[in-house]
């Protein structure tokens, strides 16, 4: 498990190398990986919806650990496909709002589904997160450096999400658990909200 986070954490870093050395050029391809990162980390939706992911993966364990973000950031892939390519998805606000309360509430209660239905899930909602995505991509901006930016941004929230676990659940076997659930339904209760209008 510490292993697998180390190796995303290389990843993420080695990831971020090219986005450095570009930045100062500030259109094209450079531009579109720029906007491409910040995009989810710079909503609230979109970075409790990812980091709850993270949670969510580290509360089931063994495979689903990379399993479960893996396969979010593939179908956002393809949902970000479909934005750029200006197919429309219904529901898209609504679907990213409820995101955060489902997996929120997942996280708050504790749940443990199979694999299989983990990853079923987390697809259903990396779509709409996806199409968000490339849909409000910056017409200067290179789709593929714009779509790896918005996937290494995203992996890395969930790497967050997971070292966020490992962290609770490490400093205290009691406590922990306890603590991880409140924070899924502090993101369960924002979910709400976002979905009310309300923030």
């Amino acid at each position: 498990m510490l292993r697998t986070a180390r190796a995303l954490g290389l990843v993420a870093t080695l990831g971020l190398l090219p986005s450095l050395a570009l930045a100062h050029t500030g259109v094209g391809e450079a531009s579109g990986f720029s906007h491409g990162f910040l995009h989810p980390i710079t909503g609230l939706d979109h970075v409790l919806a990812m980091v709850m992911v993270g949670v969510f993966a580290w509360q089931l364990g063994g495979r689903a650990l990379w399993l479960v973000p893996v396969t979010f950031v593939a179908v956002m892939a393809l949902g970000g496909a479909l934005g750029v390519a200006g197919i429309e998805v219904p529901f898209v606000e609504a679907g990213i709002a409820l995101s955060v309360v489902v997996l929120g509430g997942v996280v708050a209660f504790g749940f443990v589904p199979p694999v299989a239905v983990a990853m079923a899930v987390v697809s259903l909602f990396a779509i709409f997160h996806g199409h968000a995505h490339g849909a409000e991509m910056p017409e200067d901006a290179g789709g593929i450096a714009y779509g790896a930016g918005f996937m290494l941004g995203t992996a890395l929230l969930h790497l967050i999400g997971v070292g966020l676990g490992m962290l609770i659940g490490r400093t205290s076997d009691s406590y922990g658990p306890g603590i991880v659930r409140a924070a899924g339904g502090v993101a369960a209760v924002a979910g709400i909200a976002i979905l009310s209008g309300m923030i």
